[in-house]
């Protein structure tokens, strides 16, 4: 059964002119802004989205589909042959919603209460890195291509001129590789300091290539220090 589609109007929720109050109106609701965080890095299908939001049920991820939808967040598009497949995609504007996605990641993170250790997507591990980068050092990489195989999503991350691409794409060629059966071992190493040859022997985790470039590379990250 096709859910019926409600039009997001300024001023329904709150009737207040601030860009602010519309942008809640936009992606306010539980799991919104989670469903356009996971499709910042390309187009993905139903069920994708469903395996990286493993909380959200089928009914109200159709629900947020189609609400982001009517906003023009985000349109469905059909892939052609031999894929055939439908998939979600954000428009120009939903991909800018990126800044508002860091923005709010900084935020939080300095909050005491904030717990790095805790399960996340590959896709939120990647944003994180662009949110959390220490910009003045991103040239000291530059020309070199690191690669990330997180269960089945592969992403390969080519920082140079003070900026951190990061897209999906295949690991060949990458000058060093970091292979993890899930998000959170690589966030535990990154973030919460658990040592690397601890992750290695007891979590799965595996780096191919240049092993000293690898290490260097995850130097670019930290969390701010909390204010609450």
């Amino acid at each position: 059964m096709k859910l019926p589609k409600e039009t997001i109007t300024h001023g329904k929720w709150y009737g207040d002119a601030c860009g602010t109050a519309f942008a809640m109106e936009m992606v306010g609701e539980r799991w919104s802004l989670l469903v356009v965080r996971e499709l910042m890095l390309g187009p993905r299908r139903f069920s994708d989205l469903r395996a990286s939001l493993p909380g959200i049920s089928a009914k109200v991820l159709t629900e947020r589909l189609g609400s982001l939808e009517e906003a023009g967040v985000l349109a469905r598009k059909q892939l052609p042959p031999p894929a055939k497949v439908q998939v979600y995609e954000l428009t120009q504007w939903g991909y800018a919603a990126e800044a508002l996605i860091q923005e709010a990641g900084r935020w939080a993170a300095q909050s005491s209460a904030h717990d790095p250790t805790l399960p996340l997507s590959p896709v939120s591990l990647m944003l994180s890195m662009r949110t959390m980068v220490d910009h003045a050092r991103i040239d000291e990489f530059a020309g070199q291509r690191i690669g990330f195989v997180i269960g089945e999503d592969s992403f390969v991350a080519e920082p140079g001129e003070g900026r951190l691409p990061i897209r999906r794409a295949e690991i060949a060629g990458a000058d060093a590789v970091f292979h993890a059966p899930v998000a959170a071992v690589l966030a535990g190493g990154i973030y919460a300091g658990v040592p690397w040859d601890e992750l290695e022997r007891e979590a799965g985790l595996r780096i191919d290539g240049d092993r000293d470039l690898a290490l260097r590379y995850v130097t670019l990250f930290s969390l701010p220090e909390p204010l609450a």
